[in-house]
C-alpha cells in the first residue's frame, strides 16, 4: 500500500499581461460520468445509476478519449455526490487522462453538495476502560476509552494523526502546554546522547516515544532509543538514522552556547507514551496490543463520535513526464482530507528548512566548496510527500476546494508544472506547508548549489496561487509555512490570507546564493500575513532567498506575530525577511506596524521603497481574499 508578485499601474498591466490561466467553456456536447459513495463501479455513470470512485469514472474518461467518443467534444465532467469517498490507494492521474483546451477533463462537486476524497479509516467499537493499565496515570483511571485498532496487510496500521468529530486530537505528550516546555541540560556529540532534567518518571523501556525539539527555525523529532537516569537527570540517546544527522548538522543547532548571548538550550517535549496520557483531548497508540486509547473531551460521546485515522499519505498524484504532461484537469468543489505522515515514526525528522529533512549533513573545517568559498557546511535534502502532488503538468485547475485533516504537505506541485490556477480554496488543520511548488533541492543535489536545469520545463512556471484561505497549517512541524516556493520563475502569489502558521506566512526562494539561477519575475502581491511565528523564530512574514531578478513584493499586509517565551532569541522576528542570497528583488508599498526587517547577506539590486506603516490604508485594506 503507498503511504504516501515598479509600481501599482505598472503591476496592473503586469496582471493584465498574464492573466490567470482558465480552462474555457466549449460549445458541443460534454461527457456526464457520475459518482457516488453509494454508488457501484460496475454502473454505467449516470445520476441515477452513478459509479463508486473516481478512479473508474477516470477509466471511463479516459477509455472515451481514446476511442474518440464524439460525446467528449466540450470534455468531461466527473460529477462528485456528496459523502466521504473512502480512498484505498491514491488517485493516480496519467498523461491518458489529459483534457484539451476545448474539452477539459473537470472533476466536480454536484451542485450544492461537498464530496469528500479521505485517507482515513472509521475506528470504531469504543468501550471505557474496566481493567488496569500499567502506566496510565493516576488521573486517567476510569476516564479514558478503547478501541480495536484496524489491521493493515503487514499487521496494525501505525499513524500519528487522530480526529474526533472533526477535530484533531493531541497524541500524549509530558508537557500540556507548549509554554511550560522544559529546556535541555546538555549535549553529548560524541555519545549522541541529550540530557533532559529528571521532573517526572520515565519509563525504563522507552518503547515507541519520541522527543520533539525547538530548534530555532525547525524542529527534530527523534525517536528515542534509550533512557537512562543519572541523578537529576535523564541521557537519552535516539535510534539512527536521525541520530548522527541530529548531532552532526549545524543549523539549526539543538543547543546554543553562551557566545550566541541568545537564551541557551533547547526546548522540548516528549511524546507518544502511555505515561503521559494525563488530560482530556490525548490519545495513545499501543502497537503491540492493537489498542487505541483515548480520553474524550468534554460532552463527546464515543458511542456516537465520529473517529477517524489515516492510512494513505497521498490522496492524488497527478503524474505526466517532461514530454508528456498531464493536461487541463480541473478540480471544483471538492475536499481532500485525512492523510497520513509517517516518516518520524521511521526514520526520525531532522528538518534544514521549511520541513526539508536532511539526508546528511555536517560542519566543513576548513569552509569552502569549488562553488562557494566560504560554505561552512553542506547538506542534501529529502521532500515530504504531499496529499496532492503534481510534477510534469500543465493547465491544471484547483477552485473551491478544501485541504483539511491532512498530516504533512497539503498540495505540491513538484516540478515540471506550467499554466496552473490555485484559487478560492481552503487549506486548513494541516501538519506541514498548506501549499508548496518548485524543486527545492534533489537528494543527489548539494542544497546551496544553484539550481538552473537546462532543459527549462523542468522549472514550476506561470503559477497564480490567488485569493486562497490557509489558516492553522504547520500544527505539527512547526518549521514549515503557509505558503512555499523553491526554484520558480513567473509565479503569482497574490491576494491569499496566511494566519496561525508557526513559522514564516509567505517563503519564495531556495539555496542561499547570489548566483543567478532559475529564479525570476516572481510576484507577491496583496497578501494578508498574520498571526504567524505561533512557535519558530528566525521568522518572517514574507521571506526569500538567493537571486531573484524582477522580482516584485507589494501591496502586502503583514500584522500580528505571535511572541513565543521559548524561542532561542526573542528579538530575532520580522515582517519582512530577505535572508541570504536574496538579490535584485523590489519591495515596494507593502504596509506592517514597523519597519521591523531583516536583510542578512543580501545584494546586488535590491529596491526597498515605501514599506511600514505610513503606508497607505488603502492598500492594508485591500490586502487579502477579494470578495
Amino acid at each position: 500500500m503507498i503511504r504516501h508578485l515598479l509600481t501599482i499601474t505598472l503591476l496592473s498591466l503586469t496582471s493584465a499581461c498574464f492573466a490567470a490561466p482558465t480552462l474555457p467553456p466549449a460549445d458541443g456536447p460534454a461527457a456526464d460520468i457520475w459518482d457516488s459513495p453509494s454508488g457501484k463501479d460496475a454502473n454505467p455513470g449516470t445520476d441515477t445509476a452513478p459509479m463508486a470512485t473516481v478512479s473508474a469514472a477516470l477509466r471511463k474518461a479516459r477509455e472515451l478519449r481514446r476511442l474518440a467518443d464524439p460525446s467528449i467534444a466540450a470534455g468531461v465532467h466527473i460529477i462528485l455526490k456528496g459523502g466521504e469517498y473512502r480512498l484505498l490507494e491514491p488517485i493516480f492521474i496519467r498523461p491518458e487522462d489529459s483534457g484539451t483546451d476545448t474539452s477539459p477533463t473537470v472533476i466536480e462537486a454536484a451542485p450544492g453538495e461537498q464530496p469528500i476524497l479521505s485517507g482515513g479509516l472509521p475506528v470504531q467499537g469504543w468501550h471505557k476502560v474496566q481493567h488496569a493499565l500499567p502506566g496510565l496515570p493516576k488521573a486517567a483511571t476510569g476516564r479514558v476509552w478503547e478501541a480495536d485498532l484496524p489491521a493493515s496487510g503487514d499487521g496494525i496500521l501505525g499513524f500519528r494523526q487522530l480526529w474526533v468529530n472533526g477535530a484533531k486530537a493531541i497524541r500524549a505528550r509530558d508537557v500540556n502546554k507548549d509554554d511550560d516546555m522544559p529546556r535541555i541540560l546538555s549535549i553529548d556529540k560524541k555519545q549522541q546522547a541529550i540530557y533532559i532534567p529528571a521532573t517526572r518518571p520515565l519509563p525504563a523501556d522507552p518503547g515507541h516515544m519520541e522527543m520533539i525539539i525547538h530548534q530555532m527555525w525547525a524542529i527534530a523529532i527523534l525517536r528515542i532509543k534509550t533512557i537512562e537516569r543519572t541523578g537529576d537527570r535523564y541521557k537519552l540517546t535516539f535510534f539512527e538514522p536521525e541520530s548522527h544527522i541530529e548531532f552532526e548538522h549545524p543549523w539549526p543547532a539543538p543547543v546554543l552556547d553562551s557566545a550566541h548571548k541568545l537564551n541557551g538550550s533547547s526546548a522540548y517535549y516528549l511524546t507518544n507514551a502511555l505515561e503521559f496520557l494525563d488530560e482530556p483531548g490525548e490519545w495513545y497508540e499501543d502497537q503491540q496490543k492493537g489498542k487505541l486509547y483515548y480520553w474524550p473531551e468534554k460532552g463527546e460521546d464515543m458511542n456516537t463520535a465520529a473517529v477517524r485515522i489515516p492510512a494513505l499519505t497521498q490522496l492524488v498524484i497527478l503524474q505526466g513526464t517532461i514530454d508528456r504532461p498531464v493536461t487541463h484537469i480541473r478540480w471544483q468543489g471538492v475536499e481532500f482530507s485525512y492523510s497520513t505522515w509517517l516518516r518520524p515514526s521511521e526514520q526520525g525528522h531532522v528538518p534544514l528548512q521549511a520541513g526539508m529533512f536532511l539526508l546528511d549533513a555536517y560542519k566543513l573545517k576548513p569552509a569552502g566548496t569549488p562553488e562557494k568559498n566560504g560554505l561552512e557546511n553542506q547538506a542534501w535534502i529529502g521532500r515530504p510527500a504531499a496529499a496532492v502532488e503534481a510534477s510534469y503538468a500543465r493547465n491544471l485547475e484547483f477552485r473551491d476546494c478544501r485541504f483539511t485533516h491532512l498530516a504533512s504537505t497539503g498540495l505540491d506541485l513538484v516540478r515540471g508544472t506550467s499554466a496552473d490556477s490555485i484559487s478560492r480554496c481552503e487549506f486548513r488543520d494541516i501538519g506541514g506547508t498548506a501549499l508548496q511548488l518548485g524543486v527545492y533541492s534533489d537528494p543527489g543535489f548539494e542544497t546551496h548549489l544553484p539550481y538552473n536545469p537546462t532543459d527549462g520545463r523542468e522549472v514550476c512556471h506561470d503559477e497564480w496561487i490567488m485569493d486562497n484561505s490557509v489558516r492553522d497549517c504547520t500544527n505539527e512541524d512547526w518549521g514549515c509555512v503557509g505558503i512555499s516556493a523553491g526554484y520558480v520563475h513567473d509565479v503569482h502569489i497574490e491576494h491569499n490570507e496566511v494566519s496561525e502558521v508557526s513559522y514564516s506566512g509567505i517563503c519564495v526562494g531556495w539555496g542561499w546564493t547570489r548566483t543567478i539561477n532559475c529564479m525570476k519575475n516572481n510576484y507577491i502581491t496583496g497578501n494578508y500575513v498574520h498571526h504567524y511565528a505561533k512557535h519558530m523564530y528566525d521568522v518572517g512574514g514574507i521571506y526569500t532567498l538567493s537571486a531573484q531578478p524582477g522580482t516584485f513584493i507589494t501591496d502586502n499586509r503583514i500584522d500580528s506575530i505571535y511572541h513565543p517565551p521559548y524561542a532561542h532569541d526573542p528579538h530575532h522576528w520580522f515582517y519582512f525577511y530577505f535572508d541570504e542570497g536574496s538579490s535584485y528583488i523590489t519591495i515596494k508599498d507593502n504596509w506592517c506596524p514597523e519597519q521591523k526587517f531583516m536583510r542578512n547577506s543580501n545584494g546586488p539590486g535590491n529596491t526597498w521603497e515605501n514599506n511600514g506603516p505610513e503606508v497607505a490604508d488603502s492598500i492594508k485594506q485591500a490586502a487579502g481574499i477579494r470578495k
